[in-house]
């Protein structure tokens, strides 16, 4: 037998990428197996733009978000790629949409990022209508260093760095059965068997198959799909695009709504992005907006003359939720030599980096630097299962 692999990833989505990546630093003796192939519009991490942004409600994604722009940092800076669009995030609030303005999602986020010692800038009215005059807004707060991540410089950027430590790439194929023998699996695809130390499975909504092809293994993880209920293009006048564009135009969220919107970035996206979706932080429905449409009325009037195009070419893919709105990522429970990430709930992407950098830490070196308890995927085997609902306050 030829000297096994030190590690294979399964699912080559951007955490597995990033995974392989963080992984090839240590080894050569790295796999990536895809059942598509990298880039495929069908899978989570395709697309033009995905923000980042660290403006969460809760401490410790606020915390990881600024740990994860460190690592995207130190990935341009080790592939000379331009990822990051650092344009700012824009979180805004409007006293005819949600009368109660301290009790938004810009002003709570405010206060957790604040006392993360994060800076922002706050514009009350008038303030907004002399920066942004095309906006209606009562509240906004600006933080400076979140963006947009060009997406294809990035996957662009990710082949070549894994091209170039000798990843093994395998796509159009997956896994048809995996084996223990002794510290080693056996991974067997219609491409050939490989013979591995450690295994990740980045699988997204085929994280379960791959589990159920370990012999004993417990752990399913309640996954659901979900996408953007809207997406669309607005494009702006030609002589009215300048203010539209990165950076004189930050991200900008209305997340008490459901409402993102990514600036046009020149070379890249053409339009204004605007997104009516499903924010994990706060449920949809707590206002009358229920549209893009609808949004752009209310808060937009600079688009109202802008044509308008449904978004076919991206964000056509389906994102993974985990019921209690946590990510997935830790060992497999009953696995010494398995690892899992998945649940990343659509706003995933700006994490990438951190990911892989954890589950290469877990894989290649048996343990991570970072506190990954609350992402535990054991309390997903059922004798844990009720002892975490508990802890979290959720009905079993």
């Amino acid at each position: 037998m030829d000297e096994p692999l030190d590690l294979v990833v399964i699912g080559a989505g951007v955490m597995g990428q990033f995974t392989a990546y963080e992984a090839a630093k240590a080894t050569r003796r790295v796999a990536l197996v895809e059942r598509s192939w990298i880039g495929n519009p069908a899978t989570a991490s395709f697309g033009r733009t995905r923000s980042y942004r660290r403006d969460y409600l809760d401490p410790a994604y606020v915390r990881l978000a600024d740990e994860a722009i460190r690592l995207w940092e130190a990935f341009e800076a080790d592939t000379s790629c331009r990822a990051l669009v650092r344009c700012g995030c824009l979180n805004i609030a409007s006293a005819d949409v949600t009368p109660d303005l301290e009790r938004s999602y810009a002003r709570a986020a405010d206060a957790v990022m604040a006392r993360a010692g994060i800076p922002t800038r706050a514009f009350d009215a008038a303030a907004v209508k002399e920066r942004y005059p095309y906006l209606r807004a009562d509240v906004a707060v600006l933080d400076e260093v979140a963006g947009v991540v060009d997406v294809g410089s990035v996957t662009s950027a990710l082949r070549a760095a894994l091209d170039h430590a000798g990843v093994q790439i395998l796509e159009g194929t997956e896994p048809t059965a995996i084996r223990a023998d002794g510290e080693l699996l056996w991974v067997a695809t219609p491409a050939g068997e490989l013979v591995t130390r450690q295994l990740v499975v980045t699988a997204g909504h085929g994280t379960n198959d791959v589990l159920g092809l370990l012999p004993g293994c417990e752990l399913r993880v309640p996954l659901e799909r979900d996408r953007p209920q809207e997406a669309k293009y607005y494009t702006p006048p030609a002589t009215e695009q300048a203010r539209w564009t990165a950076p004189a135009m930050p991200v900008m969220a209305y997340l008490d709504t459901g409402i993102y919107l990514h600036p046009m970035v020149e070379g890249l996206v053409d339009a204004v992005k605007i997104g009516y979706y499903n924010p994990p932080d706060v449920p949809r429905g707590r206002t009358d907006v229920d549209s893009v449409a609808a949004f752009v009325a209310r808060c937009v009037p600079g688009l109202a003359g802008a044509a308008v195009r449904d978004v076919t070419d991206v964000d056509g893919c389906d994102y993974d939720l985990v019921d209690d709105d946590e990510f997935v990522l830790g060992g497999v429970p009953g696995w010494t030599n398995v690892h899992v990430g998945v649940g990343w709930r659509g706003t995933g992407y700006k994490f990438a980096p951190w990911v892989g950098r954890v589950l290469a830490q877990l894989a290649i070196r048996g343990g991570t630097v970072y506190d990954i308890s609350r992402f535990d995927p054991a309390r997903f085997v059922s004798d844990t299962r009720a002892t975490f609902l508990q802890e979290k306050g959720r009905p079993q």
